[in-house]
């Protein structure tokens, strides 16, 4: 039998709901796990690439260390043909291959992600693989093979010159690392812009042409004129190459290279991309 409620005294108040504003706790772990998953489907494209890029072709990743090394040898063999010595030091081989290496490295990282969305098309419609997980395969796997033969490719020369260099290694490291962050902020950019005008990729390759020279791969920068060094000041990768020879020559000093200026391009570069690709990516996956 239900008692009746006193005169004046509050009614029992019902249970309140759950605000529809605050989530339900997400489990111990799950930023773990996504983490985990991510880094998984991450190395599973890089496998991919891998198969699909090296596994095809006789000889595999072995013509990852011949194209630079073929490039080195007919530069150093060409231009000892016409002048007497390089602008530093005595080696041909040397000399190009510092300036060479890291130009390679960011061509190589900046032409691969710029195509990541393109090539990981079929599997970017899973919901488990995202467009960041695309571009920084593609990074990663570049960045690493790059890595991989500049070191065997910097070790073959200073043995078979039988050079006496001291090498300074934290410049070359560095040089090494803003090549790799500048390769991903153009390619970035450039993966956003040519899916979205598909004559961008020409007109890119078109424009960019001309930068195997205006780089500092056949000269340094103090051979240059008063106004080829105003303008080609505003060029990161012929810092980036000044830096990669003052690991390599100890007497060089390359004073005009600013470390914060390439940084901040290519940081101002890869923000500006991974915006645009994030805003745009479904309307290139779509097209």
């Amino acid at each position: 039998m239900t008692r009746p409620t006193p005169a004046g005294a509050d009614a029992p108040s019902p249970a309140p709901a759950l605000s529809p504003a605050f989530p339900p706790a997400q489990p111990p772990g799950s930023g773990r796990a996504r983490s985990f998953a991510a880094l998984r489907t991450i190395a599973a494209l890089m496998l991919r690439e891998m198969s699909t890029r090296y596994g095809r072709t006789p000889g595999g990743y072995l013509w990852a260390v011949l194209e630079p090394l073929a490039a080195i040898l007919f530069l150093a063999i060409g231009f000892s043909l016409v002048i007497r010595n390089p602008s530093l030091g005595t080696s041909f081989l040397l000399f190009y291959a510092t300036g060479f290496l890291p130009f390679n490295l960011y061509q190589s990282v900046s032409t691969t992600v710029a195509r990541a969305l393109s090539f990981s098309r079929p599997l970017l419609r899973y919901p488990a693989v995202t467009w960041i997980d695309a571009l920084l395969a593609r990074f990663l796997l570049n960045s690493l093979t790059g890595i991989l033969v500049t070191l065997l490719l910097t070790g073959a020369v200073l043995a078979v010159i039988d050079s006496r260099a001291v090498l300074d290694l934290p410049p070359a490291v560095l040089a090494m690392f803003l090549a790799m962050i500048l390769g991903l902020g153009v390619g970035t950019l450039n993966c956003v812009l040519s899916g979205l005008f598909p004559l961008w990729e020409v007109a890119w390759s078109i424009f960019t042409r001309p930068l195997f020279i205006a780089s500092g791969i056949l000269f340094i920068y103090e051979d240059l004129p008063p106004l080829a060094q105003d303008i080609l000041w505003y060029n990161p990768l012929i810092h980036i190459s000044g830096l990669m020879r003052t690991g390599f020559y100890p007497t060089y000093s390359a004073s005009y290279v600013s470390v914060p200026f390439v940084l901040l391009s290519s940081l101002g570069l890869l923000a500006l991309g991974l915006v645009l690709t994030g805003r745009y990516h479904r309307d290139i996956l779509n097209r």
